[in-house]
C-alpha cells in the first residue's frame, strides 16, 4: 500500500510538473508567434506606406504636387469600402487638407502623434488604434517634410484581426500539439513509475513479511540498482541476530558467575541462622537475588524484543493456558471461558506472551468467586502511522480493588493478602514485559464483578 501511495505521487508529481512546463512554454511559443505575426504584418504596413510617400513626394507627371496628386498602393482593399485597409495623408500646417483611401469614405483615421507615442529609429509610430466600424487596426504613421510644398502625415492601418486570428489558428494547432504530446508524457511516466519502482514495492512487501515472521530475509532477484539495498538489508537482519544471540550468552554466563558464589553466601548464611550478622546478610542475599533475576530477565526480553519478524498465534496460547488453570483450580469449580478469534497473532516471542497472560489468568483465578473471562481482540490502526494492537482483557468476579489498591498491587513484590500464594512479582513482570513490547497494563473494574485486567500489545499485521 506504502509502495502505491509513492507511485501515485510520484506520478501526480511528475504530471503536474509536466503539464506546468507544457503550459509555460505554449505561453511562450504563442507570445513569440504573436510578435513575428506582428513584424511580418508591420513591414507589410511599411510597404504601404512607403509607396504612398513615393507617391506624394514625386508625383509621375510635371504639373502634379504633393497637394493635387492622387496617390495609389496597388491594393484593392484600399479601394473596398470600410475593408479595414486604410490610408491617410494630412498636411499638418494646413489642418483642413486631408486625403483618405476610398475604403474610409468620409471617416478619419486617430492620428498617433500627440498620444505620447514616440517615433522608432525607422522615424516612424505604431500602435493599434480604434477603426472606423469598431475594428482593431494595427497602425503605422510617419511624419515627412516636404519643404515648400508643406510638412504631412502619413497613416497606414491594417485590420488587425489578422494578427488575431493567425495567432488563434497557430494556438489552437499548439493547444492539440500540446495535448497529445501531455499524454504521450503521462502515459511514458506512468509506464516508468509502475514499472521502475516495482522492484521497491517487492522490497517494502518481503520487509512486511520478515516483520510479519513470514519470511527471515530479503529473497530473490534485483535490479543492479536495487540490488545492494537488498544485500544491505540482509546483512542487517544478519547483524540484528548475531547480537541478539550474543546478548543471550553473555546473560546466560553472567547468571552463572554471580548465581554460584551468591549461593554459596545463602548456604553459609542459613547454617548460622542464631546469629544477627548471618540473618541481616541472608536478608540482603535474597534481595540482591531477586535484583539480579529480574535485571537478568529484562536483558534476556530486551534481546528476544528486538528481533525482527517473531510473531505468536494468540488463541493456542490463551486456550492452552486456560486448559491448565481448568486442572489447577477444578476442586474450586471455576468456570473459565477465553474467547480468542483464530488468526489474531501477537507480535513477539511466544515465552513471553504466555509468561503474561498466564500470570493474569492465574492473577484472576486466584480472587475469582466462580467465574473468569479472558477476551481478546485485535484493535485496527488508529491512523497513519500507527501499529495495530491486541487488547486482551481478563476478568473474575472476585472482591476486586479501589484504585489505590490497583497502584500498589503493580509495584513489585507488593501482595494485598498474604494468606494467598505466590511472591507478588507477577503484575510487575507483566507490567515490566508490555512497557519492553511498547504496550501497557491497565487495571479497571470488570463488567463481572471483580478486577479486569486490560493488557495492550502490539499485534502482527
Amino acid at each position: 500500500m506504502r509502495a502505491n501511495a509513492l507511485s501515485t505521487r510520484l506520478f501526480l508529481s511528475a504530471t503536474a510538473w509536466t503539464v506546468i512546463i507544457l503550459v509555460f512554454t505554449g505561453f511562450v511559443l504563442s507570445s513569440l508567434y504573436r510578435q513575428a505575426v506582428e513584424r511580418t504584418f508591420d513591414r507589410r504596413l511599411n510597404l504601404y506606406l512607403r509607396t504612398l510617400i513615393a507617391d506624394v513626394a514625386t508625383p509621375d507627371e510635371a504639373d502634379k504636387t504633393p497637394a493635387n496628386v492622387t496617390p495609389t498602393v496597388g491594393e484593392p482593399l484600399f479601394e473596398l469600402p470600410l475593408s479595414g485597409w486604410y490610408w491617410q495623408i494630412t498636411r499638418t500646417d494646413v489642418p483642413a487638407e486631408v486625403r483618405r483611401s476610398r475604403s474610409l469614405w468620409d471617416r478619419t483615421l486617430t492620428h498617433l502623434e500627440g498620444h505620447g507615442i514616440e517615433l522608432s529609429n525607422t522615424g516612424v509610430r505604431q500602435n493599434y488604434t480604434q477603426g472606423p466600424e469598431g475594428q482593431e487596426l494595427r497602425t503605422i504613421e510617419r511624419p515627412v517634410e516636404l519643404g515648400a510644398e508643406g510638412r504631412y502625415l502619413f497613416l497606414v492601418a491594417g485590420d488587425a484581426g489578422e494578427i488575431t486570428d493567425e495567432t488563434r489558428t497557430f494556438d489552437a494547432y499548439l493547444a492539440a500539439t500540446f495535448l497529445g504530446l501531455t499524454a504521450v508524457l503521462m502515459l511514458s511516466t506512468l509506464f516508468q513509475v509502475r514499472f521502475g519502482l516495482a522492484p521497491l514495492k517487492r522490497i517494502s512487501e518481503r520487509i512486511a513479511a520478515i516483520r510479519s515472521g513470514k519470511a527471515e530475509r530479503l529473497e530473490g532477484e534485483f535490479p543492479v540498482e536495487i540490488a545492494p539495498l537488498a544485500r544491505e538489508t540482509n546483512a542487517l537482519l544478519d547483524a540484528n541476530k548475531e547480537i541478539v544471540e550474543r546478548a543471550r550468552t553473555h546473560v546466560g554466563n553472567l547468571a552463572h558467575a554471580i548465581k554460584t558464589p551468591l549461593s554459596v553466601i545463602v548456604n553459609e548464611a542459613a547454617l548460622q541462622r542464631g546469629d544477627p550478622f548471618a540473618r541481616k546478610v541472608l536478608e540482603q542475599s535474597n534481595i540482591v537475588r531477586d535484583q539480579i533475576s529480574r535485571h537478568l530477565e529484562r536483558a534476556r526480553i530486551a534481546a528476544r524484543v528486538t528481533v525482527v519478524g517473531t510473531v505468536t498465534e494468540a488463541a493456542p496460547v490463551v486456550q492452552a493456558i486456560r486448559r491448565t488453570m481448568d486442572k489447577i483450580h477444578h476442586e474450586r469449580g471455576l468456570a473459565i471461558e477465553a474467547i480468542v478469534p483464530e488468526g489474531i497473532r501477537f507480535l513477539g516471542e511466544q515465552q513471553d506472551f504466555e509468561e503474561m497472560v498466564g500470570n493474569l489468568i492465574d492473577n484472576a483465578c486466584k480472587w475469582a468467586s466462580s467465574r473468569v473471562m479472558v477476551e481478546v481482540i485485535r484493535v485496527p490502526p488508529a491512523g497513519p502511522g500507527h501499529e495495530p494492537m491486541l487488547r486482551i482483557m481478563v476478568d473474575d468476579d472476585g472482591p476486586g480493588l479501589s484504585p489505590a489498591e490497583r497502584d500498589q498491587v503493580a509495584q513489585r513484590g507488593q501482595r494485598l493478602d498474604e494468606t494467598k500464594p505466590g511472591s507478588g512479582l507477577g503484575l510487575s513482570i507483566v507490567v515490566d514485559l508490555a512497557t519492553l513490547y511498547r504496550g501497557q497494563l491497565t487495571l479497571a473494574s470488570a463488567p463481572i464483578g471483580g478486577l479486569r485486567a486490560e493488557l495492550l500489545l502490539p499485534a502482527a499485521p
